[in-house]
């Protein structure tokens, strides 16, 4: 292999006197914008691609959606990887295989071939967002962390706002068809990945990671934090945006046209609530966005029970993609309690218990789907509640020794 090819390793203080455009905080907002090229595509596409060519149900979406999460099930096996790469490096390689499955998705239009596709597509997604997640918190400055945070968020929306953008256009004027969309969206991640490791230097972060599973029992609220969320996220990326397609007839143009109010909405408010958690702290940030999907969930339901429009629904869709922006609390949180050496094995720990729920929870609701599609949406309103009275246990300053609120108190009781 040609050497002058091979990045150089640099460590962060170092880096601080390259050019800004090839400084550590620049690559995560390249990163960043890679990733939604192919996964936003994918996403766009989807319920309309697995109805009017692949023919799904809810039982097929849900299974497909069930095996889609299996790779973020075993995201704890990043930190077997890293034994043999560097984390960059790693976020490089997963975003590649991202871009490829997605490229190819088209030419596999049936239940197997879909299953296949994206099985592979989903371990460089989780692959990637596990190792992303690690970096940004041990790159960010940690008082910076909820603002920078937040302006990549708005990047990430940014891009997927060109790709619906692009996809809109392309389905109404232009012929566009799934093929020629999914090659697009993926070869871009693929290409733009590339450049990721080649103009940039591997950077060195200060203290070392741990290369090995950790669990820590002062973590624990972390921990069940992350398994509510995951849970929930669930029923919301499964069966929010198939409802618009079986219950109200959206076409491709139509969905897509809905996301991109989404991100729209978070290109603006995404760094507003970056400030938001730094003045408010992450118990209030969170518990806002807990409150907000109780009542969004509910009216959900509502739609099925009540007769409510596509109107409503369409608005929910917007509200509910809102709220669930501020789930970077969680990670500014962790960071704050976390030894500097756990961040990496941690990540992976938490992207696996994040999934646990995800890998039985779509299978088992496409199930239920069929029969009453508002208990769904039910059951999302109770795991929001339940997130809620998980996140009242934050302090408000959270910080080593002081994760929970009950720490605080059993230190008061200590002295």
């Amino acid at each position: 292999m040609n050497t002058r090819l091979t990045p150089k390793t640099m460590t962060l203080e170092a880096a601080k006197s390259l050019p800004r455009w090839r400084q550590p905080l620049v690559l995560l907002f390249v990163m960043a914008a890679a990733m939604p090229l192919a996964f936003s595509v994918w996403g766009a596409l989807l319920n309309n691609f697995v109805i009017e060519i692949a023919d799904f149900d809810g039982v097929n979406i849900g299974w497909l959606q069930t095996v889609r999460e299996i790779p973020g099930f075993l995201a704890v096996g990043v930190i077997a990887v890293l034994l043999l790469m560097r984390e960059q490096v790693l976020g490089v390689v997963a975003l590649i295989t991202l871009g490829f499955a997605v490229a190819v998705t088209s030419y596999f239009p049936s239940f197997e071939g879909l299953l296949v596709t994206t099985m592979i597509s989903s371990i460089g997604f989780h692959y990637y967002e596990t190792v992303n997640q690690s970096l940004q918190l041990q790159w960010i400055d940690r008082d910076k962390a909820p603002q920078v945070l937040g302006w990549i968020v708005a990047v990430g929306s940014a891009v997927s706002l060109l790709a619906y953008g692009l996809i809109l256009l392309g389905w109404k004027y232009w012929g566009l068809t799934y093929q020629t969309a999914y090659m697009l969206g993926g070869g871009a991640t693929v290409l733009l990945a590339s450049y990721c490791y080649f103009a940039y230097p591997q950077f060195e972060s200060a203290t070392p990671q741990i290369r090995r599973m950790v669990f820590r029992r002062r973590y624990w609220l972390y921990y069940l934090m992350q398994f509510m969320a995951g849970a929930r996220r669930q029923i919301f990326v499964v069966f929010a945006a198939f409802m618009m397609v079986e219950r109200f007839g959206f076409e491709v143009y139509m969905l897509t046209a809905l996301f991109m109010i989404n991100y729209v909405a978070n290109i603006i408010f995404a760094p507003i609530m970056g400030r938001a958690v730094t003045l408010f702290g992450e118990r209030n940030a969170l518990a806002f966005e807990y409150t907000g999907l109780i009542f969004v969930f509910l009216a959900y339901g509502g739609i099925y029970y009540f007769g409510w429009g596509a109107a409503l629904a369409a608005t929910l869709y917007v509200i509910d993609h809102m709220f669930f922006a501020l789930a970077f609390a969680q990670k500014t949180y962790f960071q704050k309690i976390a030894d500097d050496a756990d961040i990496a094995p941690t990540a992976a720990v938490a992207f696996t218990i994040n999934h646990i729920a995800a890998v039985f929870l779509p299978a088992l609701l496409g199930y239920l789907w069929i029969t009453s599609p508002g208990m769904v949406f039910g059951l999302a309103s109770g795991m929001a509640l339940a997130s809620l009275l998980l996140v009242l246990m934050i302090p408000r300053h959270p910080a080593k020794g002081n994760e929970t609120i009950f720490a605080h108190r059993a230190n008061v009781a200590a002295e």
